[in-house]
Formats: structure tokens, C-alpha cells, sequence
């Protein structure tokens, strides 16, 4: 089973932005996590964190035949990149959107999110329990 996950506009400043609060967390970190949360399983995750829309885009688009399913940490894109909700739409791809709390958020959460009606499932959290959470539901939804 392969899973993309998708890690929006300023991901990488993860650790910047925990720091501030004293909880230090990056996003090598984050990912590591999510990679030993699957290790010795028959799950495959191929993760991109890009601030650029068309990469993001071309990500999805290129892998939607051979995924099972998208984890999706949008921060930004989740309240204007309407070409993403749509193309999320098109693909039909199963998909869990993440949203961090404080002191992890990105300003968009899942209240103000123009993506709720394309997700599978939203979750919201702090970052490493929240993402293992959504690739659950992901992995629960295409082992059925």
C-alpha cells in the first residue's frame, strides 16, 4: 500500500515555529515518526513538502494511480488554493487533512478550511499524534 503525504507551505519552518514555544519539533523529526509508525508493515509512504502550488499539484496528479490514499498538512492552501480542493475533487483519491493546534498551527484551522468537503477525514492536533492518527484512518479505509 502507498501513501502520499503532502506537506504544505512552510512546513519546513516547523521546528521554528515549536521552538517558540519551548517544544522543540522539526519536520525531519515528524517525518521519521510517521515513517517508524509503518516500518515492518506492508505501508510505503512517499512524502514532498513544497510551498510551490504546481508541484504540489503535479505530486497528486502523477501518483493518483499507483496511491491508495493522500495525507494532506495544507497549512495555507487549506483556506484560498481552490485549484487543490479541486483537483483533490477530480482524483477521488482518499484523504486525511491534518491541522495542528497551538503552538504547531499554521493560522488555518479547520473551521476556515475551503478543503473539509474533499477529505475523508480532518484531524486536528499536535503533529506527530495527529499525522500517525490520519495515516490510520488512511490505512483503515484502503485495507477494507
Amino acid at each position: 500500500m502507498k501513501i502520499l503525504v503532502l506537506q504544505g507551505p512552510n512546513l519546513n519552518l516547523l521546528g521554528l515555529k515549536s521552538s517558540q514555544s519551548g517544544k522543540k519539533l522539526t519536520l525531519d523529526k515528524l517525518n521519521k515518526e510517521m515513517r517508524r509508525h509503518v516500518r515492518n508493515t506492508h505501508v510505503e509512504l512517499k512524502i514532498l513538502q513544497t510551498h510551490k502550488q504546481y508541484i504540489a499539484l503535479n505530486f497528486i496528479q502523477r501518483n493518483r494511480n499507483q496511491a491508495d490514499g493522500l495525507v494532506l498538512i495544507p497549512t495555507s492552501w487549506a483556506r484560498y488554493d481552490w485549484t487543490l480542493a479541486e483537483t483533490l475533487k477530480l482524483v477521488k483519491l482518499p484523504t486525511s487533512i491534518v491541522y495542528f493546534d497551538d503552538p504547531y498551527d499554521f493560522s488555518t484551522p479547520e473551521k476556515d478550511s475551503i478543503l473539509s468537503n474533499v477529505a475523508s477525514q480532518s484531524f486536528t492536533g499536535t503533529p506527530i499524534e495527529t499525522c500517525i492518527e490520519a495515516l490510520d484512518h488512511i490505512i483503515g479505509l484502503c485495507s477494507d
